[in-house]
């Protein structure tokens, strides 16, 4: 028996809520001293309408590694966790951390338990919490598993567009962007992922519409065998923008799948009220 732990910046669809094989470990953050965890209590429009309306910018904070040890227990015996990329938050370390303390408690080989650095965020996690299911459906060793599964993470991509980057600026999630904008010229930068986690700035356009049309445009033009892949698109509060980017891809290629999910806590609190995010 397995059991796939995906931190909750990480998107659940309801398919995957109810599979039994998935949980999130909740992230918390703060807007002006309002403490918020990020799980089924979330509230979406009452976090936006908590960060529009705050004079500073709201910080989040990794689970500790007791909530992660606690998800260990049970009847699963392979224990695969995927965290937001290490170079954003202390997620990964912490999960780390975790699987030294259940080792140390219970023995090591009591369980295998892998941690996957996702190098990425939101739905870029959930797609790697569904190769890992593929490979174990597939009937696949643990180490099989592990191995497919880094080689995904290691040709996977993601992109995004927000309103504004101002929470990732304020959070210093942007230390190695080049160039910034000004929101007064309607720019939106097209965002992506380096192959270490880290975020960069692959292009621009004038308005939103633009912007996002540019986003798919960026994907295609590094895509192979997109019927063989799922692409899975998160949205904050905008399902109309994500339908706008799932007709765009549909026109030019067909997937195995598309994915799109609104998103929860942690990317809310990122893309800001209409951002889109796509990973593949």
């Amino acid at each position: 028996m397995y059991k796939i732990i995906i931190d909750s910046c990480g998107e659940l669809t309801e398919e995957l809520k109810a599979d039994g094989h998935f949980v999130n470990v909740a992230l918390e953050m703060e807007v002006n001293g309002y403490r918020v965890v990020d799980d089924e209590t979330f509230n979406q429009k009452d976090f936006l309408k908590r960060v529009k309306e705050s004079p500073v910018g709201p910080k989040s904070s990794c689970p500790s590694p007791e909530c992660y040890k606690e998800q260990f227990l049970g009847d699963a015996k392979r224990i695969y966790i995927v965290t937001l990329s290490k170079e954003l938050s202390g997620s990964y370390n912490s999960a780390q951390l975790a699987k030294q303390l259940f080792e140390e408690e219970y023995g090591e080989g009591t369980k295998q338990i892998y941690i996957f650095n996702s190098r990425s965020a939101s739905v870029g996690e959930t797609l790697i919490g569904m190769k890992v299911q593929e490979c174990e459906t597939a009937g696949m060793s643990f180490e099989e598993t592990v191995e497919q599964t880094e080689a995904y993470i290691a040709g996977q991509n993601t992109y995004f567009v927000l309103e504004t980057l101002e929470t990732l600026r304020k959070n210093g999630r942007l230390s190695n962007l080049k160039a910034f904008v000004a929101n007064a010229l309607n720019i939106k930068p097209v965002m992506g992922a380096t192959p270490d986690g880290l975020i960069c700035q692959l292009g621009q356009a004038r308005g939103m519409h633009k912007a996002l049309k540019k986003m798919v445009e960026e994907m295609l033009s590094g895509l192979k065998e997109p019927e063989r892949k799922v692409l899975a698109i998160s949205h904050c509060n905008c399902p109309e923008r994500a339908h706008e980017v799932k007709e765009e891809v549909e026109r030019s290629v067909r997937f195995q799948k598309i994915v799109v999910v609104d998103t929860a806590g942690i990317s809310s609190m990122y893309a800001n009220d209409g951002g889109v995010i796509m990973a593949v």
